[in-house]
């Protein structure tokens, strides 16, 4: 037999590359001529040279992948060898192992990029290939450690990437001070590529230390990154290593994220991964989850499980039902009746299909009314000692929960049919009454008792008649009367007199032997007796009577002002305050606004502020009570004043709240009327007073901006965006105020604040034209204060040239909406020439200060309508003169090149009209001479209604031409007084603002015109023609 050939190193390496190369066979022949060998250091030295060529690739080429798998493979078979034989490693067998990663080892710091990153590859490929149980030499591991912790630390993320990776098997959970670990941490949080944050999440071993880091990801930029933590987390962290206020967060956040890939992760892996740590108890689950004091997860959590499954599955295995399709009342737990809940509203927005189903869930409207009654009859009252016990306290919160669930329940069931309704309005209006009821079940009961009933008038009706009972309950109370006891007492004594008389007359009739009268007088002493215990239980038992006894408890008080509250926001605008709401305002609202305990007065302040918005009159009345509460009162409160004076505004505006003595004096005075001076400045005097009125309005509502309360501040914030962007307010001064307030690190951990205005600012920006420029009059104001914010102000901190780039980002014409584009003030003068006038007026007040440049890098961040060109080319270079700055320079003479550009440009399309006009022209002459007369006669009427735009767009030109002659010698005059004027006073965006009245015409602009289609058509026949007749010549010559 012929011995088998050798198979070479360098056939080896060629093999490998092949996408179909059986690479078990290939390493168990090689490893064969390996085992041949004597001499291995020829083998080591050949083996490194041809990795060497792949070594140098940066591409992921499918060729190099294959081989540095195949070295990888090569290189630790030595290793599975020795798992399989069971045999311990000899120092022969790790000669290749320890001459590769020494190669490695000294290659991992060289210059190429591709060689780091193929060095740190083939680490992480050796090493995730050894078994479980290999063993490396201690001062191998360390060095191997040492490397891989550098290349951590390379500028190029691919290696950084695959030093995670390598480093993986290396780390230590266990050890607090593991480094490797401590580096993964780092790079977790700090590392800017989101490709290295995902490969540290798939390598970190979760533990204690690393868990909240894990956990942070989640809150990470990139969705990829987002998503990959809660598949980490879903994987290999069990649910008890969390703490509930983590998994309610986790399942919060990641059912909100704007991501449905992220969101599909969440119902798919970690909700279903959690369910079969609890065996797929749900009810359990939400144990887990503490729906009692979350109840805001549990909705969302259970209406994610049931989209994943069929909804039949739910209904049947809904096994807490009794037959009257109800759990019993000793059966009721937190966990139990949210799924119930859940269940029954999630059928009810499935439409058909889930009102079918529903009906398998939910009684009849009235076995359920009579069900919740029985229910909330039984709560417990607390005293003040049983308060202070805490399982006490707890069992009466667990029931109120249960209650407010059942309650919610009520919203999911048909309350078309008549009696079931009648029957349940009248006993939620029962439960209302019951005094066991707690403040907390006041709202949920109140909202569907007034969602059962349509009509406004009925529902002020029977909340009007709850509170009269809730107020004055009928009591039984004992009014004894003297004159009545003392008649009773003297007859008492009579029957006694008589009682003793006829007693005294039965013994003689007995000693007389008189029994037939003796008889008769035992009767009337039995009669007498009777009598007698009557008027004795009569004088011991006074008469009682019911009457109705007025209570002005606190907890008393508060129920009644929430179920007007309820009712207040459930009528219409429209409805306006009746006698019945009027008598509640006085007898109930008012009071309740001077009353000692501060949530009394705070839900006092809420129905004040719901009746304000019914009526304009009134809410100008009591206005001033508002503002009284809004500076004096808790804090609490003060928040419900405020909102109430801001819902105010957006409803009336602020006119309403000027007018006082105009009515007045309108009324008082209007048939003593007369055209006099004393008139007239008395008028002049009113509308001052209304202005100061509202100014003074405005100064206290902005002057929250800068509370102490982040509460208070959110509240301004939010209440004057949403004046702003509603158009009740404009301002500039309040704009720029609310963009410091958003830049100002003192707001950092205000996320509430910091949201809404960041979605405030674009929103009402790109909303329309009017908005950009009260940006844009806010630009200088804005960024003079952060340049002359004191060294001690937090404003100091802020980064002026990024305010200023979100500016210019704010104005840009391009953003506006649609139809913002099609008015006519958009074609003319644009928010960013005005701008840039300003900028350049700005820069030329002090060509020297430091913001300078950060005005420069604005500038050529702008779009340019190209209307304003000339007047900025005259600043620009009166700025190139002034400013001496060399990057200043440079940024300038780039914007003036782009400047000139653009002008070119616009002189080139203003001249294209004639060009077109007159070759259309020569075009039409020359296809007449060819033509018949009628055809003729058609393309002449077709000529004549053409010239006149010829004409007006020539003339247009020349116009314009000479007009901008005139006015170059007085271009700075113009531009410098552009800055001082406010175009919301001239009301127009075309004119430049020079008081000689030069003006940009306010047609569309020549320069930004485009030949028409029909000019363009004209203009490439006769260049086609001419061609024609050039070759023509060529081939008779």
């Amino acid at each position: 037999m012929r011995a088998k050939k050798k198979l070479q190193i360098k056939e080896a390496f060629q093999l490998a590359q092949k996408p179909h190369q059986n690479r078990a066979k290939l390493v168990l022949a090689l490893k064969s001529t390996y085992d041949q060998l004597g001499d291995k250091e020829d083998f080591h030295e050949k083996f490194i040279h041809f990795l060497k060529y792949a070594m140098i690739i940066y591409r992921r080429e499918p060729a190099v992948e294959q081989v540095i798998d195949f070295v990888a493979r090569f290189v630790t078979s030595f290793c599975q060898m020795e798992k399989e034989d069971g045999s311990e490693a000899g120092e022969e067998d790790n000669l290749l192992l320890n001459y590769v990663f020494n190669f490695l080892l000294e290659s991992h710091n060289a210059n190429s990029h591709a060689v780091r990153f193929r060095t740190c590859q083939l680490v992480n490929k050796i090493l995730g290939n050894m078994p479980e149980n290999a063993q490396i030499d201690d001062d191998l591991f360390d060095k191997i450690n040492e490397a891989m912790l550098i290349r951590l630390k390379d500028k190029f993320s691919n290696v950084r990437i695959q030093a995670v990776l390598a480093l993986s098997r290396l780390q230590d959970p266990k050890d607090e001070n593991c480094p490797v670990v401590n580096i993964y941490s780092t790079l977790l949080e700090n590392d800017s590529n989101s490709e290295v944050r995902r490969a540290v999440l798939s390598c970190i071993a979760p533990s204690a230390r690393t868990l909240p880091k894990i956990v942070s990801r989640t809150m990470d930029v990139k969705e990829a990154v987002r998503k990959l933590a809660y598949e980490v987390l879903a994987e290999k962290v069990h649910m008890r290593a969390l703490s509930i206020a983590q998994r309610v967060k986790l399942l919060q956040q990641g059912l909100n994220d704007r991501s449905e890939a992220v969101k599909e992760v969440i119902k798919k892996k970690v909700l279903q991964a959690w369910l079969q740590m609890t065996e797929g108890d749900v009810l359990e689950f939400l144990h887990r989850l503490d729906v009692e004091n979350c109840p805001e997860v549990a909705t969302p959590v259970l209406n994610a499980m049931f989209s994943l499954s069929p909804l039949t599955n739910f209904v049947h295995n809904c096994k807490n039902l009794d037959s009257r399709k109800l759990i019993p009342l000793e059966d009721l737990t937190a966990e139990n009746v949210v799924y119930w809940r859940c269940l029954c509203e999630y059928l009810k927005s499935k439409g058909e299909e889930g009102e079918v189903l529903l009906e398998q869930m939910l009684p009849e409207p009235a076995i359920y009314a009579d069900y919740l009654l029985s229910y909330l009859q039984n709560m417990p009252v607390l005293t003040e000692e049983q308060r202070e016990d805490f399982a006490c306290f707890e069992n009466l919160m667990t029931k109120e929960f249960i209650g407010q669930q059942l309650i919610l329940i009520i919203g999911c069931m048909d309350t078309t049919e008549e009696g079931g309704r009648k029957h349940l309005l009248v006993t939620l209006q029962k439960i209302l009454i019951l005094p066991v009821i707690s403040t907390a079940l006041i709202s949920p009961l109140t909202e569907r008792l007034l969602s059962i009933v349509n009509d406004d008038d009925r529902r002020i009706q029977i909340i009007a008649e709850i509170i009269s009972e809730v107020c004055e309950p009928i009591a039984t109370v004992e009014q004894p009367d003297a004159t009545e006891i003392r008649k009773r007492e003297l007859k008492l004594a009579e029957i006694k007199v008589k009682l003793f008389e006829a007693k005294a007359a039965l013994e003689e009739c007995i000693t007389l032997q008189n029994f037939s009268k003796a008889s008769v007088l035992k009767e009337k002493i039995t009669e007498l007796e009777h009598i007698k215990k009557d008027l004795i239980k009569e004088v011991e038992q006074p008469e009682i009577k019911e009457m109705h006894v007025e209570k002005d408890d606190p907890e008393t008080l508060l129920r009644c002002l929430m179920m007007c509250y309820e009712l207040l926001k459930s009528i219409s605008f429209s409805k306006g305050i009746g006698p019945t709401i009027n008598e509640i305002i006085k007898s109930l609202i008012l009071p309740g606004i001077t009353n000692v305990h501060p949530a009394v007065r705070n839900m006092a302040v809420l129905c004040l502020g719901c009746c304000a918005l019914q009526k304009k009159e009134f809410a100008r009345q009591h206005l001033a009570l508002l503002l009284q509460v809004l500076q004096v009162d808790d804090l609490k409160v003060k928040l419900s004043a405020l909102k109430a004076i801001f819902d105010q505004l957006m409803l009336f505006g602020i006119e309403p709240f000027k007018a006082r003595r105009g009515d007045d004096s309108q009324s008082g005075d209007g048939h003593t009327r007369t055209e006099n001076c004393e008139e007239e400045s008395e008028q002049i005097e009113e509308e001052e007073e209304e202005t100061t009125v509202a100014h003074n309005l405005l100064q206290l509502l902005s002057g929250f901006l800068d509370s102490e309360f982040p509460e208070v501040r959110t509240e301004a914030a939010e209440g004057i965006a949403k004046l702003m962007f509603s158009g009740r307010l404009i301002s500039a001064k309040l704009l720029s105020r609310l963009i410091l307030l958003w830049y100002n690190p003192v707001t950092e951990e205000d996320t509430r604040l910091r949201h809404c205005l960041g979605v405030f600012f674009p929103l009402f920006a790109y909303a329309n034209r009017s908005n950009q420029e009260c940006f844009e009059e806010a630009y200088l104001p804005t960024l003079q204060t952060l340049l002359n914010a004191p060294a001690t102000s937090p404003l100091s901190e802020i980064d002026v040239s990024n305010v200023s780039e979100l500016l210019v980002d704010l104005t840009r014409p391009s953003e506006l909406k649609h139809q913002s584009k099609k008015c006519q003030d958009y074609q003319d003068l644009t928010v960013h020439d005005s701008l840039a006038l300003k900028i350049c007026n700005e820069i030329l007040r002090d060509p020297t200060a430091p913001d300078v440049r950060i005005y420069v890098k604005a500038l050529n961040s702008l779009e340019l309508s190209g209307s304003s060109t000339e007047n900025l080319l005259v600043l620009i270079n009166e700025i190139l003169e002034e400013v001496k700055d060399k990057l200043c320079q440079k940024a300038i003479e780039k914007f003036k090149m782009n400047l000139t550009k653009d002008l070119k440009v616009g002189k080139e399309r203003t001249e294209m009209p004639e060009e077109t006009g007159l070759s259309e022209r020569t075009q039409e002459m020359e296809t007449t001479l060819s033509e018949n007369t009628i055809q003729n006669e058609e393309e002449n009427n077709k000529d004549g209604l053409h010239t006149p735009v010829t004409d007006v767009q020539s003339k247009t030109t020349t116009k314009q031409k000479s007009t901008r002659n005139k006015t170059g010698k007085g271009q700075r005059k113009a531009a410098s007084e552009v800055r001082s004027m406010s175009r919301r006073k001239t009301g127009t965006t075309a004119k430049c603002g020079s008081e000689s009245g030069d003006e940009i015409p306010e047609s569309v602009p020549v320069s930004s015109s485009r030949p028409s289609r029909r000019a363009k058509t004209v203009a490439l026949e006769k260049t086609r023609m001419n061609l024609s007749r050039l070759l023509n010549r060529e081939a008779d010559q």
